[in-house]
């Protein structure tokens, strides 16, 4: 049978069809239409379409990573940086308009699967995945299977505080992981030190060509990231961490970050692997096409 995964980002949405042996039979990325919650939805539902017409409507099961969660409690996502979804009914309502069942989980869940039964983290027994995009998020796969925990938000690392004098949050919070090296993180970051608004890669092309303000900025960011990486190997303390997510391509992430972790890391030695993805920037859409039903 054929599996459906649909990764519901910050800025676009990409679907997978994967056959029975894993083989890619679509793929298909369009923007995230986030200026209102049914227009979200309607991107989600033209997009199954679409896949749904690539094999003729063949026989499928289908899972859908979002950010953020559905409430064990209220049935209702919480924890989203695409903040329209929050305290809505999205299970309920994408079921009204597919007109039929799927598994619906976390996106960095969903990346976290792909890459511990798949990529990067193949044969590892905990694996910690981490999104570094338009937010930051984080998934635990424990013995091949996602570590949800009891209020559906294990491995939520993004919305733990490292600066209570930091900037807000959309979550309510001040200095969130989240706030300071995600691709928006740096991007705000950058633009308040130097009033000077610029996207995330550009950023990163200014600082390897030596721009003052720029090695300002990629000094902060990589300082953050040692501290919050070591704050999660100390308590989680996996096999192996898989990076994900638009910034994980920044090469220097896997030297001078990774030095950046050792200086911080509770132990005499930094053992734990920090790797990057290999399953590209469609892990997502896979391991939602993982978890189908």
């Amino acid at each position: 049978m054929l599996r459906f995964g649909i990764d519901l980002g910050g800025t676009k949405i990409e679907g997978v069809v994967l056959d029975g042996e894993g083989r890619e039979r679509f793929r298909e990325r369009v923007a995230t239409d986030s200026s209102s919650y049914a227009a979200v939805l309607g991107g989600i539902e033209q997009l199954y379409r679409r896949m749904a017409g690539s094999v003729g409507s063949a026989a499928h099961t289908l899972g859908i990573g979002t950010p953020g969660a559905i409430s064990p409690r209220t049935g209702l996502l919480k924890n989203s940086n695409t903040v329209c979804l929050n305290g809505m009914p999205v299970a309920r309502d994408l079921h009204a308009r597919l007109g039929r069942d799927f598994a619906i989980q976390n996106d960095a869940n969903c990346f976290a699967l792909a890459e511990a039964l798949h990529g990067a983290g193949r044969g590892k027994r905990v694996v910690f995945g981490v999104i570094l995009g338009t937010g930051c998020g984080g998934g635990i796969v424990i013995d091949g299977s996602v570590h949800r925990g009891l209020q559906s938000i294990a491995g939520e690392w993004g919305h733990t505080v490292i600066d209570p004098e930091g900037p807000r949050c959309y979550c309510g919070q001040r200095g969130c992981v989240e706030t300071f090296i995600s691709g928006s993180g740096l991007e705000n970051r950058h633009a308040e030190r130097h009033d000077e608004p610029q996207a995330a890669h550009d950023i990163v092309a200014a600082w390897r060509r030596g721009d003052a303000r720029a090695t300002a900025t990629m000094d902060e960011f990589f300082a953050r990231f040692g501290l919050s990486l070591a704050n999660l190997i100390a308590v989680l303390d996996p096999d192996i961490v898989v990076l994900g997510g638009g910034l994980s391509n920044v090469d220097e992430l896997y030297t001078r970050g990774v030095e950046e972790v050792a200086k911080r890391v509770f132990s005499d030695s930094l053992e734990t692997p920090i790797v990057k993805h290999a399953l590209g920037d469609s892990a997502g859409a896979i391991g939602a096409a993982l978890i189908g039903v």
